[in-house]
């Protein structure tokens, strides 16, 4: 495909997803913040944050795969709505996931419910792969073959590749029409939500003060648990997001099954969505922590067979299978025990309350920092070790950095993950003693409104 006006440089385009991450940092917390801070309407505290937000993040997404008609501009435009998008997904994510923490009081109904937003999320991903790859998979250009000289610089291309059947022009509007589609289902989903869900008003908050950003900021640092399981779920949503950011890569030319890493991506997300109900019985049966311990250690044997064994297309799919099984587990667990670690934080502060959003906020945050972290730490190795874009065979030093992407380093991130899991203070018994002073809190709170409800009746 010949070099286009069009084509954004590779330079710009990091520029751009560096910008977006380091925005993302500001707008998590942020919003978090005015969430927690928003009055109660008929459709929740949650709710209006979600529906408001989704037909600009729909209108944003699309424009973000819009060529700009001028040439100057293009890295602007591209900033300002890959920014946007950030900021509008951030104001849909944060609250839809704090809106856990409002449609029930139970621990077994909010870890039920976590169970089910898990697995709708992972089974959108699989869907949202599934259309993006058919609408534009066929409008990819294929790999180049490169000619080296004798010092082992590449001279020129071969002439042998000829995509003129594919334009430019085509990719753009398969990459158009795949963006329409999912803005479609976006819109749908927002709906079904709005339609679905209604949040309980003062569920599970204390009377008390509610504090400044920075003060909520120092007392959510402060609080041990929560700190713990943010990183424990920092590195370990690492390790894996390494593990499929890079597995595709090493399918492709370190094992050569370049047919087939399409479908072997396909297990890896199938068997995660199909294994999140399991491990939602699994902890309800064995305790959280200790499902945490199992379900993200499952995949290391396979990590380490799969760069140790002869390229093999059955062991493939056994790895993929593993590190579904072991995604759902590393997504799900963390965020079941978000919930916990939030009545933990009411019962040892009971004059603060409205943090909820907050607590959501940086877990999002931090999600999104492993993925960006994901793709930095990816993008630079390759880079460093020689990977060409779209070349047919790749160096040996790319293989051997693949190995380390798909292995060695995620292995390393989950041992450390889960040391710090282990330190995690909150445990069935804790849980239990948690959720019945909150109870004791509410209803005496409660009690203590009546009592003044009387008394100015009375008066």
């Amino acid at each position: 495909m010949d070099k286009d006006s069009t084509e954004l440089n590779p330079f710009c385009a990091s520029i751009i997803l560096f910008v977006g991450r380091i925005w993302d940092a500001i707008t998590d917390p942020t919003v978090g913040f005015l969430v927690s801070r928003s009055p109660w309407t008929r459709c929740g505290r949650m709710m209006p944050w979600t529906i408001l937000s989704t037909p600009l993040a729909v209108i944003s997404y699309f424009l973000i795969w819009v060529v700009p008609p001028v040439e100057n501009g293009k890295v602007v435009w591209y900033l300002i709505f890959y920014c946007l998008f950030q900021s509008l997904q951030t104001c849909f994510h944060v609250p839809y996931s704090a809106m856990t923490m409002f449609i029930s009081s139970e621990q077994k109904e909010r870890d039920s419910a976590t169970a089910y937003r898990m697995t709708i999320e992972v089974l959108g991903t699989v869907i949202g792969t599934a259309i993006q790859g058919q609408i534009v998979g066929g409008a990819n250009a294929p790999c180049v073959n490169y000619t080296y000289s004798l010092n082992g610089s590449i001279i020129q291309m071969s002439p042998k590749v000829n995509a003129s059947h594919i334009s430019l022009d085509d990719t753009k509007q398969a990459y158009m029409v795949a963006s329409g589609v999912i803005s479609a289902i976006y819109v749908v989903c927002a709906i079904v939500l709005f339609l679905g869900v209604r949040e309980q008003k003062d569920l599970t908050c204390l009377k008390g003060e509610r504090l400044t950003f920075l003060e909520g900021l120092q007392l959510l640092q402060r609080h041990g648990p929560y700190v713990k399981l943010v990183m424990g779920f920092l590195f370990t949503s690492l390790a894996f997001m390494l593990l499929e950011g890079n597995f595709a890569l090493f399918i492709t030319y370190t094992l050569g099954f370049r047919d087939d890493f399409q479908n072997i991506l396909l297990v890896i997300m199938l068997s995660g969505t199909l294994t999140i109900p399991l491990w939602q019985m699994f902890l309800t049966r064995f305790g959280k922590k200790t499902a945490v311990y199992i379900g993200i250690s499952w995949a290391v044997p396979f990590m380490i067979l799969v760069v140790c064994v002869k390229s093999n297309l059955i062991l493939s799919y056994v790895v993929a299978l593993a590190a579904g099984i072991s995604v759902a587990a590393a997504f799900l667990l963390p965020w079941s025990m978000l919930p916990d670690v939030v009545d933990d934080f009411k019962v040892k502060n009971p004059n603060s309350q409205g943090h909820e959003a907050i607590f959501y906020s940086f877990y999002v945050f931090f999600t999104k920092f492993a993925s960006g972290i994901s793709l930095g730490v990816s993008t630079l190795c390759l880079h460093f070790a020689g990977y060409m874009t779209r070349g047919c065979v790749q160096p040996d030093s790319v293989h051997l950095t693949l190995k380390m992407l798909v292995s060695a380093a995620p292995v390393s991130l989950i041992i450390l993950g889960l040391l710090i899991f282990k330190s995690y203070p909150i445990n069935e018994k804790r849980r239990q003693k948690n959720w019945s002073q909150l109870q004791a809190l509410l209803q005496d709170s409660s009690e203590h409104d009546s009592d003044s409800s009387d008394s100015r009746s009375s008066v």
